[in-house]
């Protein structure tokens, strides 16, 4: 994979300091009562007539152009409708980058001290000070900059750690000053410091959509009083939403039983399938039911499967559409319906850590043609005891060539964008090098 384009922009000589002055707004008790929308599933005017793509993803020859290096621990990125685009480091740091420019717009002020490794250190002690939690998931409203909002997910420093969202006002002359709370308590683990979750997104239907870890407590995954374990979907204030299943129990929860899920996209329909790291390999890919249960941790493999219980002796919860016998450990995913990589074209690209790799997911209707596997060394998810409404083939691409990819988005000019998750202590060599971490953006031409 070659490496071209302007030259690369060094943090350091980019970064410029604001005011950080915090004063958290909490939505009042009067303001909670759910907010009517007429969400359905799949999407309403979404695209039902779709077709998932038949060739393979492998005829491309991608490359990547550097655009940011040596950042911190790079966490998320979104894209605002205009093009702005928003990252987070995990150390603490939310970040626009600009025509080429790259500025702090603000640090949330509670959020727990997380490090990270030096470029091009030889040393992966595995963990760094802060383990999984930090300064995580950012979203962008879609009506901006008619809303000027930037959503921030981060693990906040306390005698009780939580994990919350907040929004910023990013074009105020101080964003830092007009933090206000969106969604707070839901459980965070700070020892070992795991299951943190972190994503988040706003779907297709406007609205924002949250994933949080089980805390390392599994038991918090089906109870519907926390917000662990959980994807929740709320109103852009935080409220929750008429339309979300009625559980009895916390009304922004619109599914519940996962272990620690990273990543959320949707299929052209509006169907919502997020990325879910497994024990000991078994990752996930789990296209989403409203109020459904996802087996965290009764269930988590196939009837083969001795060490972790088997879907098929639990029919009351959803199987994944993948479960993977290597580890991927899987991230940020999207969707991709733009024409940077032509061959990727209507797939979910899929982040993955420790595997150092991306991963490109064709989804179809059981009976759809799907890629060729054999001659790709890709792997095709069709076992009876998955989810019956899909199948899929999944390719690994990019493998060693960027280490540990923590999120990959489309921006949009329909190109996609990836940053790596080298300096978390966790990388294989030949990472991290003295140019990571690093923000990229992926381009392709085909292959003769």
């Amino acid at each position: 994979m070659g490496e071209h384009g302007r030259q690369p922009l060094t943090r350091r000589q980019l970064l410029a300091t604001t005011g950080m002055a915090i004063v958290a707004g909490c939505i009042d008790d009067e303001e909670t009562a759910p907010v009517s929308d007429d969400y359905d599933h799949p999407v309403a005017g979404a695209d039902p007539d779709w077709e998932p793509a038949s060739g393979s993803p492998l005829a491309a020859d991608v490359q990547a152009e550097t655009l940011v290096e040596n950042l911190e621990i790079p966490w998320d990125i979104a894209f605002t409708p205009n093009g702005n685009l928003f990252l987070t480091e995990r150390t603490g740091t939310v970040l626009r980058f600009d025509s080429g420019d790259l500025t702090e717009i603000t640090r949330p002020a509670d959020a727990i001290d997380a490090g990270a490794v030096e470029p091009g250190n030889d040393d992966r002690p595995w963990w760094v000070e802060g383990g999984e939690g930090g300064t995580l998931g950012i979203a962008t409203h879609p009506e901006f900059p008619d809303e000027r909002y930037v959503y921030v997910y981060y693990t906040a420093d306390g005698d009780d750690p939580q994990n919350r969202v907040v929004r910023y006002d990013v074009e105020s002359s101080e964003p830092g000053t007009t933090e206000e709370v969106i969604v707070d308590d839901i459980p965070a683990n700070l020892d070992p410091g795991v299951h943190n979750g972190g994503r988040i997104a706003f779907g297709p239907d406007d609205n924002l959509w949250l994933c949080t870890g089980d805390a390392h407590e599994p038991e918090r995954a089906r109870d519907l009083d926390s917000l662990a374990g959980k994807v929740l979907r709320v109103a852009p204030d935080g409220r929750p939403l008429e339309s979300n299943p009625d559980l009895d129990g916390d009304p922004r929860i619109f599914t519940f039983g996962h272990r620690n899920p990273q990543g959320i996209g949707w299929l052209p329909d509006g169907v919502p399938v997020v990325s879910e790291h497994g024990p000991n390999t078994r990752d996930e890919l789990q296209v989403l039911r409203p109020g459904e249960d996802y087996g965290w941790d009764d269930a988590r493999g196939g009837p083969a499967d001795e060490e972790w219980g088997s879907y098929t002796d639990h029919p009351e919860v959803v199987p994944p559409v993948v479960s993977t016998e290597m580890t991927w450990a899987p991230t940020g995913l999207t969707f991709y319906t733009g024409d940077g990589v032509p061959d990727w074209h209507n797939r979910f690209i899929v982040a993955g850590l420790i595997s150092q790799s991306l991963f490109v997911v064709t989804l179809a209707s059981p009976g759809v043609e799907l890629p060729p596997t054999a001659a790709n060394g890709a792997q095709r998810y069709d076992a009876e005891w998955l989810d019956d409404a899909y199948t899929a083939t999944a390719h690994r691409v990019l493998r060693d060539e960027l280490g540990r990819v923590r999120c990959v988005t489309q921006g949009p000019d329909g190109r996609l964008y990836a940053i790596t998750s080298n300096r978390d202590g966790r990388a294989s060599d030949p990472f991290p090098r003295e140019r990571d971490d690093v923000l990229v953006r992926l381009t392709a031409e085909r292959d003769q």
